[in-house]
């Protein structure tokens, strides 16, 4: 089924094609979130190690705590900024995002050492795992999943769900939809994804869990929300994640949204589905974290 709003963002994307080096790939995400202007009602505070966004409806007891996409190699705080300050009005919270460290200066595990130093440094600042939610996009999302299985093996305190958008839980790009939905997918193909794993390994495991979740033992993990476009090259990553947890007596909730592609709800200014998607992930978040 045609939608105008969609093919405007894709007609974007291929006036804008991806460019060689990481500095300029880096420049180029960070323009598309850029491009978006906050609301006016956004309060945005820098912290060590990231930024807290909030709105005039967030319950300061209640956060977000958000690692942003980009392949472990690119993606911000700017990129992200306006989808933080979105979901927050939704999910009626303050929300955290982290300024991880990015590949290949900074190889596994440097992006997951500073998820576990957020983490932590939440929970010291008084923050209620009961009304603290994880949530990641793309890479973002399988950087979650991996935190809080270290987490959970560690006995630390757990946060009272996950959310997660388009999440990256294969390495080793072993899905079907790797290649089926390649002639769709405008933003994620496999080698891009082979060059962003080899800078983000650097000889690492791929098929390690705490790399590529898929192979995770996600037994204890509080309930989940996934979310993927039916467009997206990575749609067999969310649902084998989804099959992982379920065969692990996880709580997990998987939405497919037909049509969409990779972080659709990064366009959510422009697209009707993206803002669908948020309001989705806010009552999920507040109905785990009321």
């Amino acid at each position: 089924m045609p939608n105008p709003e969609l093919d405007v963002i894709r007609d974007a994307l291929r006036s804008r094609p991806r460019p060689v080096g990481w500095p300029e790939r880096r420049a180029r995400l960070d323009a598309l979130g850029a491009g978006y202007t906050l609301p006016p009602d956004v309060t945005v505070t820098s912290a060590q190690g990231g930024e807290w966004t909030q709105t005039p409806v967030a319950d300061p007891a209640r956060v977000i705590l958000f690692f942003h996409g980009g392949g472990y190699c690119s993606g911000s705080l700017q990129s992200h900024r306006h989808l933080m300050a979105e979901a927050g009005r939704q999910a009626h919270a303050r929300t955290f995002a982290v300024d991880y460290r990015l590949a290949p200066e900074h190889p596994y595990p440097a992006a997951l050492d500073d998820a576990r130093a957020a983490y932590r440094a939440l929970l010291d600042a008084g923050v209620n795992p009961a009304r603290l939610t994880v949530a990641g996009e793309s890479a973002g999302g399988g950087l979650a999943v991996a935190l809080l299985t270290t987490l959970h093996r560690d006995n630390l305190p757990l946060p009272a769900c996950l959310w997660l958008t388009s999440p990256w839980t294969d390495l080793a790009m072993t899905g079907a939809t790797m290649d089926s939905k390649a002639a769709i997918d405008p933003l994620i193909s496999r080698p891009y994804l082979q060059e962003l794993a080899t800078a983000y390994l650097q000889g690492h495991d791929p098929a390690d869990p705490l790399v590529s979740p898929i192979h995770a033992d996600l037994t204890g993990l509080p309930p989940m929300l996934i979310q993927v476009g039916t467009a997206e090259t990575l749609l067999d990553d969310s649902i084998r994640l989804a099959a992982t947890a379920a065969a692990a007596d996880v709580r997990v909730t998987l939405q497919t949204w037909p049509d969409m592609i990779h972080a659709w709800d990064l366009f959510h200014p422009q697209l009707s589905d993206g803002r669908a998607s948020l309001a989705e992930a806010g009552l999920f978040i507040r109905a785990h974290t009321g």
